[in-house]
């Protein structure tokens, strides 16, 4: 599987409503353009559902491989999925905005220090957190810290060479 068919979690569905085999839907992405009709999401490598239709004001989602109740049942809790590639063409970012995806393994760089490399981003109120595990060299008790992904403490993002160049965050380490 090349690395742009990798599938990214961007729904969960949720209970069943109706006769019709729609489906309650949980959004784990900031793109619900996205869900349009026609367009084809993953439950698994070899398994899709093409939308028949999509109610963004209800979080009702209907599959046109979904019939009745009894259908909608079995797909209760499973996981929607898109390939790297179509959310890349789907969903249409601002300047200076990034998918996680691209963000996640980028190498966090101080006064042209490694810091630590991106793992995960996590979702705290309103902002997002780069969770950083910490480079061996930095010689830190510390494996991991957060820097919030703001402007106050991130200076560049260079997603082709995977760079974050931060600003006041080794200070952040430090008081970790």
């Amino acid at each position: 599987m090349k690395s742009s068919d990798e599938l990214i979690k961007i729904a969960i569905i949720g209970k069943a409503v109706g006769l019709k085999g729609e489906l309650k839907f949980h959004l784990q992405s900031d793109f619900p353009e996205q869900f349009q009709k026609d367009k084809k999401f993953h439950i698994s490598k070899d398994k899709s559902l093409t939308i028949e239709y999509y109610h963004k004001n209800r979080d009702i989602i209907k599959f046109k491989e979904i019939n009745s109740r009894e259908e909608a049942q079995k797909y209760v809790n499973k996981t929607l999925f898109s390939t790297i590639e179509d959310t890349k063409i789907n969903c249409k970012l601002e300047k200076d905005e990034f998918f996680w995806f691209d963000i996640i393994g980028c190498q966090i760089e101080e006064n042209n220090k490694i810091l630590g490399r991106v793992v995960e981003i996590e979702e705290f109120g309103m902002n997002d957190y780069l969770v950083i595990k910490t480079d061996p060299q930095i010689n830190s008790k510390v494996k991991t810290f957060y820097i919030p992904y703001i402007d106050k403490y991130i200076s560049k993002v260079d997603i082709s060479n995977k760079i974050i160049k931060t600003k006041d965050a080794k200070t952040i380490l430090d008081n970790s």
